[in-house]
């Protein structure tokens, strides 16, 4: 499915992770009080921005990284019955790391 997207520039394609339906106390929560994921899986990464002088900036993200992004930030699309949506690399908060040894 990434194959079909290619985003360009400094742009990103992200899966969001699903957040839970119930809360810990068991409570089942409807669509319209559900906040909006701020955190998914890249599944498509740009070539990266562009300066003024042409030079490539290369993106500090790449395919399989877990981000964190801003709330209302980028747009949101569907693609074959699929959420995605696509960002900016600045609206990309924060890269989440594996701990590993722990």
């Amino acid at each position: 499915m990434a194959a079909k997207l290619q985003p360009l520039g400094d742009r990103v394609v992200v899966r969001p992770t699903p957040k839970e339906d119930v809360t810990k106390g068991g409570i089942v929560l409807p669509d319209t009080v559900k906040e909006k994921p701020q955190e998914g899986k890249i599944i498509a990464v740009g070539p990266g921005r562009l300066t003024d002088e042409g030079k490539r900036i290369v993106m500090d993200v790449k395919v399989g990284d877990t981000v964190l992004y801003a709330k209302y930030g980028g747009t949101e699309i569907k693609e074959d019955d699929e959420e995605l949506i696509i960002l900016r690399e600045s609206d990309i908060l924060a890269k989440r790391t594996s701990k590993k040894g722990s």
